[in-house]
């Protein structure tokens, strides 16, 4: 059955693979191409002299669904990728020399907030966490873990009134502030709107179960090998399924005719026989010659971006004990950092994310170690001069990270990372973050996951629903699968 119905998808990132490994355990003849010389897509890593750095999503979360997708190839994801819960999942700073642990479990983690902000608001973030989980359990089922392109997905009318009554379609930061007191712990529960590209108070009240994910559910992190090691695995495991991965082979042209979705042409000359195709590599670029006219998408004729992000990967001479795996350094300001961000502006206080990469060993020689540390910064679509201004931004951020303890990292080897660099990468608009998540561009207003015009013609990836992080585009490279699966089974 597999050899009549053959699949290409393009692109070996997490969400191409994810498809893969699906459709290889149901015994579908599967063919991966990629045009980089290796598995990884936007999870990649790159090298400074010794130093070997992550150079895609640094956070975990949700690792149930990873090992869903080892387990419909037939495989054990333990066997392949053995994780490790972090402990602290975050460390928040604040401006006033504060700071506040994310720990695991409700008790230790209600202790953590009464000692930081009192026993009464203590009272109320326990109040908050059941709420956060009910809506996770909802949101889970009607909307995240659901195939957008069906008509039975849309009907889910208990769950919306039930949403609605919780506060999910609030303002991300009215729900919080109807629940919390202290700024502090508000911004612990907000500042993930940054992951869908918007700031708290336009951010649906839905994507506080980002927070859940983050502060209930976990954070991991691969016992050896980096994030990178996620793809290696991956691919390692749909190839064991029995998959073709093709490495350094770029698709041109996903042919159709009348009846849908005939092959693939590729830069080699070839051309791969398909009678599906999934797409998973940047959809926005993807339109600009590598789909045929039919698949045109109307959500992305005035695409809505995320902004970007600068990110420094510095090599350091020492360990820093004591350092948390992800540390948050809260600026001062708040709400005018997200306004600089909508207007295309630097931030004149913005918090960093920064990663010190623990249990990686091979990413430093001995007794040395990486820092990974990320500003988010406006997106290319506004312009802007940026030969001038990533200089400045690292000079500044240098600056920040010496008064916060870091020390001077200005002749360390490093590895910078700007809005250019992420377009030189592939990436739209030079974000690696795709579309943000504003009304429209969420849920069945997202870009479908299957084109209705040209049967056959799949996508997955953080274009399509449900969107950004690792948990949803695995999520979508198994919907696309699934659509395959049901239409020749």
């Amino acid at each position: 059955m597999g050899a009549r119905h053959p699949v290409v998808v393009i692109g070996a990132g997490l969400g191409g693979l994810a498809a893969a490994m699906r459709l290889a355990g149901a015994g579908r003849e599967v063919t991966v191409v990629e045009a980089q010389d290796g598995p990884g897509g936007c999870c990649g890593t790159e090298s400074a002299g010794p130093y070997r750095f992550d150079t895609g999503p640094s956070v975990l979360t949700m690792p149930g669904v990873l090992a869903g997708t080892f387990a419909a190839a037939g495989q054990d994801m333990d066997g392949w990728l053995p994780l490790r819960r972090l402990d602290p999942f975050y460390r928040l700073t604040y401006h006033d020399g504060s700071s506040l642990d994310v720990v695991a479990g409700a008790e230790a983690m209600t202790e953590q907030v009464r000692l930081l902000c009192g026993p009464e608001e203590a009272v109320r973030y326990r109040r908050l966490r059941r709420l956060l989980e009910e809506m996770f359990r909802l949101e889970w089922a009607a909307f995240i873990d659901r195939d957008m392109t069906r008509l039975r997905a849309l009907a889910r009318p208990y769950a919306l009134a039930r949403l609605a009554a919780l506060g999910g379609f609030r303002t991300l930061d009215g729900l919080v502030r109807r629940h919390l007191t202290d700024d502090r712990l508000i911004r612990a529960h907000t500042f993930q709107a940054l992951y869908v590209g918007l700031a708290p108070r336009r951010a649906l009240g839905i994507y506080a179960v980002i927070a859940h994910m983050d502060t209930v559910g976990g954070v991991y992190f691969p016992a050896d090998g980096g994030m990178r090691a996620i793809p290696l695995a991956m691919a390692g495991a749909a190839g064991k399924a029995g998959a073709h991965l093709r490495y350094g082979v770029r698709a041109t042209a996903v042919e159709a005719d009348g009846a849908g979705v005939t092959g693939v042409r590729l830069d080699t000359g070839e051309r791969l026989p398909a009678s599906h195709v999934v797409v998973a590599c940047d959809r926005a670029a993807a339109h600009r010659g590598l789909l045929p006219e039919a698949a045109d998408d109307w959500r992305l004729r005035r695409p809505r971006f995320s902004p970007s992000c600068l990110v420094a990967h510095f090599g350091l001479d020492r360990r820093l004990p004591g350092q948390a795996h992800h540390t948050l350094h809260f600026g001062r300001e708040w709400d005018a950092t997200f306004d600089a961000l909508e207007a295309g502006r630097p931030q004149s206080d913005p918090s960093l994310l920064v990663t010190y990469p623990s249990g990686d060993d091979a990413a430093a020689p001995e007794g040395h170690a990486t820092l990974s540390v990320l500003e988010p910064t406006a997106n290319l679509t506004g312009g802007g001069d940026w030969e001038r201004l990533t200089p400045r931004l690292l000079h500044r951020m240098l600056g920040r990270l010496d008064a916060l303890g870091y020390g001077d990292l200005s002749t360390a080897p490093h590895l910078v990372l700007d809005p250019p660099a992420w377009s030189r990468r592939g990436h739209t608009a030079g974000t690696p973050f795709a579309l943000d998540h504003r009304f429209t561009q969420t849920g069945w207003f997202r870009p479908a996951g299957a084109a209705r015009r040209v049967p056959g013609l799949h996508f997955a990836g953080m274009y399509t629903a449900p969107g950004v992080g690792v948990p949803p585009v695995l999520i979508s490279g198994r919907l696309a699968a699934e659509r395959i699966l049901e239409s020749t089974p």
